[in-house]
């Protein structure tokens, strides 16, 4: 059982990775995860900032994961989506007034997805570990797992599928990078989950 700062330091992590790793699918230019085109075709439609819309979409979903599960809406969910679009807001910042991707051929756009993926996926492992304050649309993925019986990959997929759709509408960034973000994210997620869960087995020892 990790204690409340332990909680509190892999939150912090798997937000500060989550969001790097957005911002880096964004900036590849080759498409972002299906949940991140859907944000990205609203601030193209309506203005705001990308992490804008990340608040107002995550209290979307929280309101629908409350309904879906008949309980109280997650404060420390809106929190998250708070935090989240922050970082995001911040990393693009970060990235783009300081050119850190220089190179625009094909090459550094892959590596870039890629890596992205790598970021995005461990934070969200280690966000699911701690169960802190949970993003919104990973609780979803979770509540979707329940009702159904589905793994964490099959529920991601068919939740990806949906917001596709959604993305597809407002004109997001949706490009080969979203097929292999969709394909990769929930076995990443997995594998990350079970590295995690190892590193927290060889500390609990020390608490005992």
């Amino acid at each position: 059982m990790l204690r409340i700062w332990q909680r509190g330091l892999y939150y912090s992590l798997g937000i500060i990775l989550l969001t790097l790793g957005i911002a880096l699918t964004i900036e590849s230019h080759l498409g972002t995860s299906p949940f991140d085109a859907l944000l990205v075709g609203l601030y193209r439609s309506f203005g705001l900032t990308i992490g804008s819309w990340e608040i107002v979409v995550g209290l979307t979903i929280i309101l629908f994961n409350a309904a879906a599960q008949r309980k109280r809406p997650e404060l420390l969910a809106l929190a998250t989506s708070l935090l989240t679009g922050i970082g995001i807001d911040i990393w693009l910042w970060i990235i783009r007034s300081n050119d850190l991707i220089l190179s625009p051929n094909l090459m550094a756009q892959i590596l870039c997805l890629l890596t992205g993926i790598l970021f995005a996926s461990s934070g969200i492992a280690i966000n699911l570990q701690a169960d802190f304050a949970p993003n919104p649309f990973d609780r979803m993925m979770l509540v979707v797992r329940k009702l159904t019986g589905w793994t964490i990959t099959t529920s991601r997929v068919l939740i990806s599928v949906l917001l596709v759709i959604a993305a597809a509408l407002f004109g997001g960034a949706i490009g080969v990078g979203t097929i292999l973000i969709t394909l990769l994210s929930g076995p990443a997620i997995h594998g990350f989950m079970n590295l995690v869960n190892r590193l927290d087995q060889r500390l609990a020892p020390a608490e005992s």
